[in-house]
């Protein structure tokens, strides 16, 4: 073995250093060759590794840490109100169980934030910064799969579309069910079997929509063309159905029957409820209604913001196993035109769809490259810090003053509070924490049929003088301290004056009010004249 590489090693004046030294390259070339042998064996064991590595760190621990880390800033950069249901679906409803009624599953799972909770606020932020953490696996994945379809680089702009989307930084760490429905329906497409996925998994991704569709029924909107081509294209599609698809959804609709059979006393179908309230009875008209065009016209610019030109232009440049993609965009935009009710958080889980077409278009930018990531980011950070920030936070403000009021308030049932707001404006107890009496303006759905159906808000809003001298009678029934928009002011003037209400707090709300909602946020303490019994009327 040694005679063939001494001739080779043997040069004029190379003597046995230069033998030596061939050698050493002969024996580095032959581990170069090594590394690049073709063998089945040897790639199936990179490839399990990466991909064990990918199911539990993303792409890679760095990238994951810096994905967490801006998800927490982000979550502690959002102080601002969004919809009543981030608190009265999710916290408000969680802090009434724990600290009043605490069933005994839920006890083990929440006893830690009943312990925080005791002396601060850590019940609301704990919730926030698990969705934070969800929300960056689910940034990872996005990133992960994009690596997978094409390469690096497509994947680092998809990547940065999704982190600067305002929209996805406005809403990625509330608790709001929709924020959920986004962060599975993106995990679940990690899975999906797209043209060039190596991570296709029918079961795991079946499993993360059955979990979106029992947490949000409306994800089977989404998924329901992805779910279609799957097994048009599935050689055997009784194997799909048979092994895959029906006992998923037999075990999750099994454990949601369940859960909801101990929190209601009932069996219930959750499921066909939300049908039932939404689509066929079409009570969320009760919460606002829209014309049929108001996602194509407004909602859906507005959610993609200044993606929205390099979203159009990514549909003409990406490939055809994305039409896809683009398809269930459209086809989500379509069915939700078709309830009278819509609001933005509703269409936000196609937004990182929208995000790989965005990213497509920034790789195959080339003059005017920098400009445009310079107008993307300083355009996203602006909207993300004035909506995270600025706008519609005094309704969460004045909740901290509150609760400021009942620690500082040596005898609390002496003082309480009623808020003379559209119903729902504000959180409750879940962000004053104390057993101060509080009351709101309620506004029940009809579920009668009625016509000409007034909740107590409506009858408030017609005449909120009248009401109020109606419903506050006498000295003993007024309350301490009354919640209000600037926009009432002038309208109970009277009132305020003859009851002794002085004005003690002013907190910004928004820039941009509108009807019953006012630019600030007024606090009316009454000022006592004499020591007397004031109860809370409910």
């Amino acid at each position: 073995m040694r005679r063939p590489l001494s001739k080779r090693g043997m040069e004029p004046g190379g003597g046995d250093a230069s033998l030596t030294l061939h050698g050493l390259q002969n024996r580095s070339h032959g581990k170069i060759k090594l590394r690049k042998r073709k063998s089945t064996l040897y790639f199936n064991t990179q490839e399990k590794s990466a991909r064990r590595r990918g199911d539990l760190l993303g792409e890679n621990i760095y990238l994951l840490l810096f994905t967490i880390a801006l998800r927490i800033i982000n979550c502690f950069l959002v102080q601002t109100s969004f919809v009543p249901d981030e608190y009265w679906q999710s916290l408000e409803v969680s802090h009434h169980m724990v600290f009043k009624y605490p069933l005994w599953f839920l006890f083990q799972t929440m006893s830690v934030i009943c312990l925080l909770a005791c002396d601060g606020m850590e019940h609301i932020w704990i919730p926030r910064l698990a969705q934070a953490l969800l929300s960056a696996v689910a940034d990872v994945r996005l990133y992960s799969l994009m690596k997978q379809l094409e390469n690096q680089e497509v994947a680092r702009w998809v990547f940065f579309c999704q982190l600067c989307s305002w929209f996805t930084w406005y809403c990625c760490t509330r608790t709001l069910t929709n924020t959920m429905e986004t962060v599975l329906t993106i995990i679940a497409l990690f899975y999906y079997p797209l043209e060039g996925s190596k991570s296709m998994n029918s079961v795991k991704y079946s499993s993360l929509v059955a979990l979106a569709f029992i947490i949000r029924p409306t994800a089977v909107i989404l998924w329901t063309p992805l779910l279609f081509r799957h097994f048009c294209q599935e050689s055997r599609k009784l194997d799909l159905i048979l092994h895959h698809f029906l006992p998923v959804g037999f075990v999750t609709l099994s454990l949601s029957l369940m859960i909801d059979r101990i929190f209601f006393g009932q069996w219930t179908l959750v499921q066909f409820n939300f049908l039932k309230f939404n689509v066929l009875q079409n009570l969320g008209t009760f919460y606002g209604s829209h014309p049929w065009h108001w996602y194509f016209s407004q909602g859906f610019p507005v959610i993609l913001g200044t993606h929205l030109p390099f979203f159009i232009h990514g549909c003409y440049l990406a490939p055809k196993r994305y039409r896809i993609l683009l398809v269930t965009v459209l086809w989500t935009l379509l069915v939700y035109s078709m309830l009278s009710h819509k609001e933005f958080r509703f269409i936000y889980p196609v937004l990182p769809f929208c995000m790989v077409f965005c990213g497509y278009s920034l790789t195959h930018l080339k003059t005017w490259k920098k400009p445009a990531l310079s107008f993307l980011f300083l355009s996203n950070l602006f909207l993300a810090l004035y909506t995270g920030l600025v706008h519609q936070r005094g309704t969460l403000d004045v909740m901290s003053h509150i609760q400021k009021v009942c620690y500082n308030n040596p005898n609390k049932s002496s003082a309480s509070i009623f808020i003379m707001m559209p119903c729902h404006s504000t959180p409750y107890y879940s962000h004053v924490h104390c057993p101060l009496p509080m009351r709101f303006l309620q506004c029940p759905p009809d579920l009668t049929g009625k016509s000409h159906y007034l909740d107590e808000a409506d009858v408030f809003y017609l005449n909120p003088l009248n009401w109020l001298h109606r419903e506050f009678h006498d000295d003993a029934s007024l309350p301490t301290h009354l919640i209000t928009f600037s926009i009432l002011e002038e309208e109970i003037s009277a009132f305020l004056i003859s009851s002794n209400y002085k004005r003690t707090a002013v907190f910004f709300h928004t820039h941009l009010p509108e009807g019953r909602i006012g630019s600030h946020v007024y606090v009316y303490e009454r000022k006592l004249k004499g020591k007397f019994n004031m109860k809370m009327k409910f």
